[in-house]
């Protein structure tokens, strides 16, 4: 048998009322917005319909309340009925429950905003198709009465009169109120004024008229500092004709952290809707800050935040589309500028350019980045030397930028945020753009060798050597190579490399998870790091004479130690272990040399 929900009323007020609006002082808000709504309803079928609200705070009533009088279309009596006392009901629907576009509200629970601050709500309206004036008095538990109010209102329209509770007054002083209406409602189209105060703006400012553009760019300039508190590094105006949308975005003077959630100013039919609304703009637009007016865009129930569909999707692809412009403009109207902009924004730009193909090139052109050749372009790296070569981290850019420099080999540091990424879509923007990554054993085949007769003179050192360096899976070589300050050069490819770590990990694992990564373990390739000795430096040279095993064997391992320290490599428990030994065995041979000559 089908039964009806039993709906406790009182629950449903406190929870909407209480729970659903993020802070009190929306109160006013919802107020205003009845206000204008009652008020276009009006003129819709009376065009010259007066058009005010006016709001009187304590300081003006005899009874401490607070009182909102509108001249809008009211309501008759049959009217008060079904839409106060109804929740969800609005009259702001067609006849078929779809929302009327003119409307701001939309959902028939705003007037519950007024138990937030107050435990009783009263409502005197007139209706503008004729009939008495209706007293409606609602009650915090769910109960409200209607009844023939005493004394008639001299005009069509409403009056919401609130007196709020002891502990709520501080949000209906003068000053408080004064706030309220100036933050919410001062690019209304009606006249607001608070206890005679007039609060509304002639209209909206990224509307109005100025003289001379540079005008308009020091206005624009003004309301961002009274606004956001903050001087743009600048301003341009963005559109959206689908969601009605108009506004102004400011750039941000200072770099913004890509991962804060940036927020927005709008508004909603010229009221404001949040003043940190999420989701306007892309992702990475995050280096903006946007006041906007929409006309189309749907505000959740609390009205607070924009209801996430496929407008708000189209709108966001709208205001992508120019943003881009604007950069792209300024790439050619301002280099200067530009260049300004990316030193500040650049992790804006390199996230918009790993999906844009005009960003990617913008990128391309402008944007410096890390070589080993100073901060430049890669377009005008590629001037230079052709082929873009990278590498993948920050560590191994240290390490390998001076040595493939003395080569002549260019070298871009792909180590910082999204560049690593860009480089490799550069061949989308042309398929001649070669881009590849560094592996650094190929430094050695750019390393010339060693005279014939040097080498094989030195073989019995490289013997030795090499049985030193057995035990930590290392060869060694002997080439030439500049910078001379360099003794020695530990390199490792990335095969070898992926190896190495695999085995690490197996060694530390229990069993199973050995077994697991032994089956990826299927390389059998005998390729194992080279540490490179440099025959040019004085002090290679020197140790390459030695003749004592025992003291060649610790000079090999502190070279070994060095160049695994200078690459910033991990170094394994046998590597620490080796480290603190050829440091002993140094310190240890000199003191014993020191004294020798004593």
């Amino acid at each position: 048998m089908e039964q009806v929900f039993q709906v406790d009323l009182r629950g449903v007020v406190d929870l909407l009322s209480h729970h659903l609006y993020g802070s009190p002082r929306v109160y006013l808000r919802e107020l205003l917005q009845n206000a204008v709504d009652a008020i276009t309803a009006r003129r819709g079928s009376d065009a010259d319909a007066p058009a005010e609200v006016r709001i009187e705070t304590p300081d003006r009533t005899e009874d401490g309340s607070i009182r909102v009088h509108d001249t809008g279309i009211g309501l008759t009596e049959s009217e008060v009925h079904t839409f106060l006392a109804t929740i969800g009901r609005s009259a702001k629907r067609d006849e078929l429950g779809f929302a009327r576009h003119e409307f701001l509200g939309q959902f028939g629970i705003g007037l519950l905003s007024c138990f937030l601050v107050a435990d009783e709500a009263q409502v005197l309206t007139r209706s503008a198709k004729g009939g008495p004036t209706v007293r409606w008095i609602g009650y915090a538990d769910g109960r409200y009465r209607v009844e023939r109010a005493a004394e008639e209102r001299a005009e069509p329209g409403t009056t919401v009169i609130l007196v709020p509770r002891r502990d709520m007054r501080q949000w209906v002083t003068q000053r408080t109120v004064l706030e309220l209406a100036a933050l919410f409602g001062t690019l209304l189209p009606f006249p607001v004024t608070v206890d005679g105060e007039s609060i509304t703006a002639p209209g909206l400012p990224w509307r109005t008229a100025y003289p001379t553009p540079a005008d308009r760019q020091v206005a624009l300039t003004r309301y961002a500092e009274d606004t956001f508190g903050f001087t743009p590094f600048a301003a341009f105006d963005i559109t959206c004709a689908e969601s009605g949308l108009t506004g102004v975005a400011f750039v941000l003077p200072q770099a913004a952290n890509p991962a804060a959630k940036t927020g927005h100013r709008v508004y909603l039919k010229r009221m404001l809707l949040a003043e940190n609304v999420t989701g306007l703009l892309p992702d990475w637009a995050f280096f903006l800050r946007c006041v906007v007016d929409t006309t189309e865009l749907r505000p959740t129930a609390s009205r607070e935040a924009l209801y996430e569909d496929d407008l708000l999707e189209a709108t966001r692809e709208a205001i992508g589309a120019q943003i881009r412009d604007w950069l792209v403009e300024l790439s050619t109207s301002n280099p200067a500028g530009l260049a300004e902009f990316l030193h500040i924004h650049d992790l804006g730009v390199k996230a918009l350019a790993l999906h844009d193909d005009d960003m990617l090139r913008l990128v391309d052109q402008w944007l410096p980045v890390e070589t080993n050749a100073g901060r430049i372009p890669l377009a005008e790296f590629r001037r230079r030397f052709g082929e873009v070569r990278y590498t993948p981290s920050v560590e191994e850019f240290r390490q390998l930028a001076a040595v493939s420099s003395a080569q002549g080999l260019g070298l871009v540091n792909g180590g910082y945020s999204y560049l690593t990424e860009i480089l490799e879509r550069l061949p989308a923007l042309d398929p001649e753009i070669r881009v590849t990554r560094l592996d650094p054993a190929e430094l050695a085949t750019h390393f010339d060798l060693v005279d014939p007769a040097t080498e094989l003179a030195l073989r019995p050192f490289l013997s030795t050597a090499q049985r030193c360096l057995d035990r930590l899976e290392c060869e060694v070589a002997l080439r030439t190579f500049d910078p001379p300050s360099l003794a020695a050069l530990y390199l490792l490819d990335r095969d070898t490399q992926h190896r190495a770590e695999l085995r690490a990990t197996r060694a530390i694992a229990d069993d199973l998870w050995a077994d697991v990564l032994g089956a990826f373990d299927t390389d059998q390739g005998t390729d194992r790091p080279q540490l490179v000795l440099n025959h040019r430096n004085p002090l290679v040279r020197r140790i390459c004479g030695v003749t004592d095993p025992r003291l060649v064997t610790t000079a090999v391992e502190a070279l070994y130690s060095q160049a695994l320290l200078l690459g910033q490599h991990p170094l394994r428990p046998i590597d620490i272990a080796l480290l603190n030994r050829s440091f002993v065995g140094l310190l240890d041979w000199a003191v014993h040399d020191t004294e020798g000559e004593s």
